[in-house]
């Protein structure tokens, strides 16, 4: 199962995938209830009650299982995309499906308050992996123009994640994502090479592989944070709650 993209480049699949298959592994535990909930409108500014009081600080999360950061952080078939200082006391691994709602979820309303208040300050050192399940080539191909982009990896995931509704459920994904990346400079002819460059797709396999079989990784988004295992796309109390006892 693993390997069947193998026989095709990645281009030549993406519109051969019903988008709501590439959406059914995702899994973050149920904690992204907000997706699904109908937004209420917005009270009249004359019935607004007062502002209430900050909750209190939530719980941290139980792991769910414990890895070798030593083994976790070992090179794998591609350099890993961090951000953050090399030295700091708080490393976390996240393993992410560019199709995964939870994943972008997390990337929407979690990360940018973990990127501030733990990453600039050379708190936290956050390393992202590719986790494209198997069967799923508009993931992959996700990964792959963030890869191709270069410098701005982490620009290309923001923008995907954010976009995700209208590339991964489209009936015409490879058009969708190719109005996307062209916002990251890409050609028509450098996002072909990109999606038919068979070493790269064979590398980000690799990478989904070796989460799988050596860490365990089975749903998205998973959180390693200093070898504890973390399934589901937390907030930022929680994560806080996780983080700072360990400055």
């Amino acid at each position: 199962m693993n390997r069947i993209l193998s026989r095709r480049n990645v281009l030549s699949t993406l519109a051969a995938m019903p988008a709501v298959v590439v959406l059914a592994a995702c899994s973050d535990s149920g904690k992204a209830e907000a997706e699904t909930k109908p937004v209420e409108p917005a009270k009249p500014a004359e019935t607004a009650t007062p502002a209430t009081p900050a909750e209190p600080a939530a719980e941290a999360p139980q792991p769910q299982g414990t890895v070798d950061m030593a083994e976790l952080l070992k090179p794998g078939a591609l350099p890993d995309k961090s951000m953050g200082k090399d030295d700091a006391k708080v490393t976390i691994v996240e393993y992410a499906s560019m199709t995964c709602p939870h994943c972008a979820h997390f990337n929407d309303t979690t990360f940018p308050d973990l990127k501030k208040k733990y990453i600039d300050t050379g708190k936290v050192r956050y390393i992202l992996r590719e986790f494209p399940f198997p069967g799923d080539p508009r993931a992959a191909a996700g990964f792959m123009l963030a890869r191709c982009a270069g410098d701005n990896y982490f620009p290309m995931v923001d923008v995907l994640f954010k976009q995700q509704e209208n590339w991964a459920m489209a009936k015409d994904a490879k058009d969708a994502m190719f109005q996307l990346s062209k916002l990251a400079g890409f050609t028509q002819e450098s996002f072909n090479a990109c999606l038919t460059d068979q070493k790269l797709l064979e590398q980000v396999k690799a990478v989904q592989e070796r989460g799988a079989d050596e860490f365990k990784v089975d749903s998205t988004p998973t959180f390693f944070i200093n070898g504890k295992t973390y399934k589901g796309a937390m907030s930022i109390a929680e994560m806080s709650a996780i983080i700072d006892p360990l400055l």
